[in-house]
């Protein structure tokens, strides 16, 4: 395609987590020029705790020839819990069980830093991560862009997708350019709409026989909430806490190890389980550390030759595990515009025009869907902390009366919707009950209201019966 007279297409990747990994990855099954900027000076660092990898996202990992290393790295999670504030199941759900029979995958725990080891260690060139590349200015001009790093080094290429994470230097430099190009365009309202509602006690620790070796646990309470999420040989714990009031960005609370046993110190003796209570987790703990949650969806994805993808365009709240997997969805629906894009063109060289209506097309496929699982995992969140009346009686009254695999189904919805690769073939491809959306016949699947198992009638009856409930208990206090 290239007549040697011009430079291959380059892509500059900047962020080398799952999504700037995953971004190789697809890249190179591409064979797409590109380079891949990691701030850090490993792979996989010892922080974070978990990831959990859906189906589709097992999907992926198949055509980039990563899954059977992550399926190796972990057991298959198995049982659901959602537990009281004393400890004891108001359900117990076999809900990993019908996602593999819907899907055809299990749903995968694994410890961040090894589901980074697998995605490193099975690139096919690694030589595309450089590592301690810490970006300083990011200048664009009508041919190409270029990358200033602090070690005085400089990346030259025809676009930018910016991977690294929540709090991106690359969303930055694009705002600026955006607004130094057309003034205005890039608003306060929009930079602020990156909000903080919660904190987060978020680590791992030894395994323990009182949370199974395979299990889901969710333990409910007012203001805040525990998530725990077991291995044979390790457990991740999330510990949630709604905010007394909420931050916008730029701002962020930063914690010392200090305010983290202070909070740990606040729950240790709230039961997670029928025998265990949270302070024997955190004393066992390998690392834990207190967070902020951010939440938000950007209205601008793209500016000239730079785009967004995973945390820097779309960060939504950890409880049902999907931030890994969007991440990854994103640069597979990219790459897979910029294959076309490059293979449709004779010297393989898309110009700025032709970058920004693929970039356009890239934000104009993924927003609904990212919309759909933000507003899921909001929802969530706030259930599981009872964050008001109404989500408290759902949580407990109507959730658990739902058929066993009705929360299966509902994120069966987002599962089959998913995209892959249009590039790679998928030869082997699990089967389930329930067909892809993306193959020739597709099974209809009921839900899709975000939750059903909360419907709005329901809720709207909930709140009915609260405030008949309210006026007779306030007429009675009159009386």
């Amino acid at each position: 395609m290239n007549d040697g007279t011009e430079k291959r297409f380059r892509v500059i990747v900047v962020g080398g987590g799952v999504t700037g990994l995953t971004a190789s990855h697809v890249l190179q099954k591409a064979n797409i020029e590109h380079v891949v900027l990691e701030r850090g000076h490993e792979a996989a660092p010892h922080n974070g705790a978990s990831i959990a990898i859906y189906p589709h996202g097992s999907r992926i990992l198949q055509q980039i020839g990563c899954l059977e290393a992550a399926k190796s790295a972990c057991v298959p999670m198995k049982n659901a819990f959602n537990r009281l504030p004393d400890g004891s199941a108001i359900v117990k759900s076999k809900f990993f069980d019908f996602i593999l029979q819907n899907h055809g995958y299990d749903v995968l725990l694994l410890e961040r830093r090894a589901f980074l080891e697998v995605l490193y260690d099975n690139l096919p060139d690694k030589s595309r991560i450089l590592f301690g590349k810490k970006v300083k200015d990011v200048v664009e001009s009508k041919d190409d862009v270029e990358v200033f790093l602090e070690d005085g080094t400089t990346e030259k290429g025809d676009m930018i997708i910016g991977c690294d994470g929540v709090h991106s230097t690359i969303r930055e430099a694009m705002w600026e350019n955006a607004n130094r190009a057309v003034p205005g365009l890039i608003t306060a309202a929009e930079k602020r709409s990156l909000t903080t509602h919660w904190t987060c006690l978020v680590g791992m620790g030894a395994a323990s026989p009182g949370m199974g070796e395979r299990d889901m646990t969710c333990v409910h309470d007012k203001g805040y909430s525990f998530l725990i999420l077991s291995q044979p040989t390790k457990l991740f714990f999330f510990v949630f806490f709604k905010l007394a009031e909420p931050y916008h960005w730029p701002n962020r609370p930063r914690y010392s190890d200090l305010e983290a046993e202070n909070a740990a110190a606040k729950v240790a003796d709230h039961a997670v389980s029928d025998t265990m209570v949270f302070g024997e987790l955190w004393k066992k703990r390998i690392r834990g550390q207190l967070v902020s949650l951010e939440e938000g969806i950007f209205k601008h994805w793209h500016f000239g030759r730079t785009v967004l993808a995973g945390d820097a365009a779309h960060k939504i709240t950890p409880n049902i595990a999907l931030g890994g997997n969007t991440g990854m969805e994103s640069v597979v629906v990219l790459a897979n515009l910029l294959n076309r894009e490059i293979k449709s063109r004779p010297n393989g060289k898309p110009d700025k025009s032709a970058i920004e209506a693929a970039f356009h097309e890239y934000q104009e496929t993924r927003e609904a869907r990212v919309k759909k699982i933000f507003d899921l995992s909001s929802l969530i969140t706030r259930l599981q902390a009872w964050d008001n009346v109404v989500l408290r009686l759902a949580a407990c009254f109507v959730i658990p009366w739902q058929r066993d695999a009705k929360i299966a189904e509902e994120m069966g919805t987002i599962i089959k919707a998913a995209p892959k690769l249009d590039y790679v073939p998928l030869a082997e491809c699990k089967k389930g009950l329930v067909m892809w959306d993306d193959e020739k016949s597709v099974t209809s699947l009921k839900g899709g209201d975000l939750f059903s198992g909360v419907r709005r009638k329901q809720i709207r009856l909930i709140g009915v019966l609260l405030a008949f409930s309210s006026l007779v208990w306030l007429m009675l206090l009159k009386g």
